[in-house]
């Protein structure tokens, strides 16, 4: 028995130190692809960063390519973990315009995860392109569409929008919000967190009914249905980046 154990540790402990030493390569390609943008940062400048021989990430990613992917899957799971967590521990995280703000501050907090929504090619290069054909934002896409309309039957979010007008203005809203910096003079820029407040509450009092349509125990149902789908939701898109991640 003892010797069982002792064997299943020793084989744990070398693939805790290649997770360890895969994510510190991670690290480093998500600094540098920050810094640099992805055109621009090679295989050597992550192995130097990383602290790691050339030929060490050529263990765990069999190309360049399979490594910023792997970054970008990561960047993922990161995001949907963080939106998931502020979600579930808000009492009314299901609400539209309380999503969108979780949304948005898990976005801004990773820098990589802001290009792919504003599509900067600067940063990302061909990535931009090939996070957009992803098959899996289909999934994404479809099951956002089925918490709108449950939003929308509960009586959270106005009825008299279609789902493709909703999802159209959804994304013209915080896009606008995102991008809207670099028209502005400096004088005339908020902080991140100012804009998140401003975009949450245009959100707010486009898309959700200025008086209350239920009585409070009615709405706090809905707002408890919401936020399960919403958590629902966001773990299968956290279940779907772990997989990808495996190395």
């Amino acid at each position: 028995m003892s010797n069982r154990r002792n064997g299943t540790q020793a084989e744990e402990e070398p693939r805790s130190k290649k997770q360890e030493r895969a994510e510190r390569i991670l690290d480093a390609a998500v600094e540098l692809m920050v810094r640099w943008g992805y055109s621009k940062t090679t295989i050597d400048d992550v192995a130097k960063q990383a602290g790691v021989a050339k030929g060490t990430i050529y263990l765990h990613w069999k190309t360049r390519e399979e490594l910023f992917r792997a970054v970008m899957t990561r960047e993922q799971a990161i995001v949907g973990e963080d939106i998931r967590q502020r979600v579930a521990s808000d009492p009314e995280g299901g609400a539209l315009h309380n999503m969108m703000k979780h949304w948005a501050r898990a976005v801004t907090s990773r820098p990589i995860f802001k290009a792919v929504f504003l599509r900067d090619t600067e940063m990302l290069g061909e990535l931009a392109r090939l996070e957009q054909e992803d098959a899996n934002y289909v999934t994404y896409a479809e099951s956002f569409e089925g918490y709108l309309a449950l939003l929308q039957k509960s009586g959270m979010v106005r009825t008299d929008l279609s789902m493709k007008q909703l999802i159209y203005l959804l994304g013209t809203i915080p896009l606008g919000f995102m991008l809207v910096d670099r028209y502005l003079p400096e004088n005339l820029k908020m902080s991140d967190e100012e804009t998140i407040e401003l975009m949450t509450e245009t959100i707010r009092r486009i898309f959700e009914p200025q008086t209350p349509v239920t009585s409070n125990t009615v709405k706090e149902a809905n707002a408890l249905e919401a936020t399960t789908f919403l958590q629902h939701f966001l773990e299968d898109v956290q279940q779907i980046s772990e997989k990808e991640r495996e190395v």
